[in-house]
């Protein structure tokens, strides 16, 4: 009797190495859910301030047109809404619509089109999104605000 309460004693001391694999495994599975729908959430978060940030550049674009009567040419870009451009259209009446060009999330430059591919009778201004190559499925665009 004294021998079964030892070796009794001796078990619920401390856990089994399987018990340890089976618990670590399942930490396992646990952080790498999480760190996979937490990449997710990160995607959607790029996307959202790109679009944002279009939705700024837009608006900088249209108070440049009611100022000067006409939107920047694709040659002059997105750089004629925080320096004077140089060339034709001169604007009649400029000033600057930001104080510098946003990049996307993914460290690109925002691109612009005037007249636009997708808007044509206006402009589009477009992330080359995650893959950073123009005008494939992955752009976001003016066109998706």
């Amino acid at each position: 009797m004294k021998h079964t309460h030892h070796t009794h004693r001796l078990a619920a001391q401390g856990f089994t190495l399987v018990e340890m694999i089976l618990v670590l495994a399942i930490v396992s599975l646990l952080v790498g859910a999480a760190i996979v729908n937490f990449g997710g959430v990160l995607d959607g978060g790029k996307k959202t301030t790109t679009k944002g940030n279009i939705s700024t550049i837009s608006s900088a674009l249209r108070a440049y047109e009611v100022d000067n009567m006409v939107l920047p040419t694709t040659e002059q870009g997105l750089s004629a809404l925080v320096e004077k451009p140089t060339g034709r259209p001169a604007p009649q009446s400029w000033s600057p619509k930001l104080k510098k060009l946003p990049i996307d999330p993914w460290g690109n430059p925002y691109r612009y089109r005037r007249p636009g591919v997708k808007d044509k009778t206006g402009f589009d201004v477009y992330s080359t999104g995650p893959d950073g190559v123009a005008d494939n499925a992955d752009d976001i665009g003016s066109w998706d605000n």
